[in-house]
């Protein structure tokens, strides 16, 4: 089908958004002119489908997205070169924000460190067990990927220096901070100082908490949003994940639910008995992708369809076959492949990106196929003649 020019730009913009909730003029200015310029349209279709906000001005745009579940671990922060985040950097980023928020309108990392230290000698977050001393390269290095983060972000604005002198103890880096956006960081349903729960778990469930329906129309409205949601941000969702309220809704609905995503975003539904996936034929509105090139990436591939085949694995099922396929494809995979022991990192990345794709679910010991995963088995060919064409 061929869109007509506006229908285009909408989808543009609504797609910039949902790969990058954050805009800014720096880094992004092309998309948040796009999105201002549909901002009326981009409003309306995300607070009726979705319930999230969109914010904008010349300098920003942010869209609130709340995730569907506060529980799923496997869509980490990364650093520049595709680390996911520990404990402690999770812990320097909400550390930062707050030393930002109370600082002028620049800072240097000398004393972004410095306050970091102040705040981390609070006794309630000592009894944590979590110590700052900045005295080791592992902390900087810490504290710079967190740094750098935030001026991906555009929170922060490097004015001069260089981190890598910062790790060597060599020097310093001044930097501008953006308050518009750091404001829009934050996307709870309500503020942090208002939650009074105790446990992680119940402040984060108090945080995204929303307002529950009072009538049949207004839980129709929250169902829709919600599954909307989850079908927007979930590679994959399944029935039997659903309550049975939602689960309802989705198959009763479902045609005209995946209907509208498709008009708005250009994704397609790909849909099972076992549930739905709507899919990005353009790949861009991922942050893991499959299949992708090199070792990693073949591997990763080599994994699924095996796992396709079966309904479940061990953990050393799955070692042996990746050493058998190191082997085999040894001169095409980078050094080191087949050095004993190789295997369990190369299994180890395959199943991240797996488990994130929502392909398998994999324990300690074992590892079991889900539905989606189906799209990677590879059947034997089939010969449809053995006929033979005599030539005339």
């Amino acid at each position: 089908m061929i869109l007509d020019e506006e229908t285009a730009q909408r989808r543009a913009a609504l797609r910039s958004l949902l790969a990058k909730p954050l805009l800014t003029a720096e880094h992004d200015a092309e998309a948040l002119v796009a999105v201002r310029r549909h901002l009326t349209y981009l409003r309306e279709w995300l607070a009726r489908e979705t319930g999230w906000r969109l914010q904008a001005d010349p300098e920003t745009a942010r869209l609130f997205v709340t995730t569907p579940t506060t529980t799923d671990a496997t869509h980490p922060a990364r650093g520049r070169a595709g680390e996911p985040y520990g404990r402690r950097r999770y812990v320097l980023l909400c550390l930062a924000l707050a030393v930002l928020e109370r600082s002028d309108a620049q800072t240097t990392l000398g004393t972004l460190a410095d306050q970091l230290l102040d705040l981390a000698a609070e006794p309630e977050l000592a009894a944590t067990g979590i110590e700052f001393t900045m005295d080791n390269r592992s902390e900087r290095s810490d504290l710079v990927a967190v740094v750098r983060m935030l001026v991906d972000w555009g929170v922060l604005a490097k004015v001069a220096g260089d981190e890598d002198a910062y790790l060597s103890v060599a020097g310093d880096v001044l930097y501008d901070i953006e308050r518009q956006v750091l404001a829009a960081l934050l996307t709870g349903n309500r503020g942090p100082s208002t939650v009074t729960a105790e446990s992680f778990e119940q402040r984060l469930t108090a945080l995204t908490a929303e307002a529950v329906p009072d009538t049949d129309e207004l839980r129709n409205q929250a169902l829709r949003r919600r599954l909307t949601r989850r079908l927007l941000l979930d590679p994959v969702v399944y029935y039997d994940e659903l309550d049975p309220a939602e689960r309802a809704y989705l198959i009763s609905q479902r045609p005209a639910i995946t209907r509208r995503i498709h008009e708005a975003t250009g994704l397609w539904p790909e849909i099972r008995a076992e549930g739905i996936a709507m899919v990005d034929p353009d790949d861009q509105l991922t942050d893991v992708r499959m299949p992708e090139q090199r070792t990693d990436g073949h591997v990763t591939l080599l994994v699924a369809e095996y796992l396709a085949a079966r309904q479940e694995a061990t953990v050393d099922e799955l070692h042996q076959f990746v050493r058998g396929m190191a082997g085999k494809h040894t001169a095409y995979w980078r050094k080191g492949v087949t050095e004993p022991g190789a295997e369990r990192q190369l299994l180890a990345v395959a199943l991240e990106k797996l488990v994130a794709l929502r392909l398998v679910e994999a324990g300690p010991n074992t590892v079991r196929s889900l539905p989606a995963i189906g799209r990677f088995a590879v059947d034997a060919p089939t010969i449809r003649s053995t006929e033979v064409m005599e030539p005339r």
